[in-house]
């Protein structure tokens, strides 16, 4: 679980630095760190599940 907790926090910070980067207002920020948390905490899952199913 720490795993995908984790995952959700760096994709929230690269989706906040992404939007940074293009020059984006708060509101783009925030949308971006959502959409990039999300998608990392799934891919974080789906690493956690097959580890676990492989020990």
């Amino acid at each position: 679980m720490i795993v995908v907790l984790g995952m959700a926090i760096l994709g929230a910070v690269l989706g906040a630095l992404t939007a940074r980067k293009r020059n984006g207002s708060g509101a783009d920020m925030a949308q971006y760190a959502a959409g990039y948390g999300i998608a990392c905490a799934l891919l974080g899952l789906a690493i956690s599940l097959i580890l676990v199913r492989m020990v």
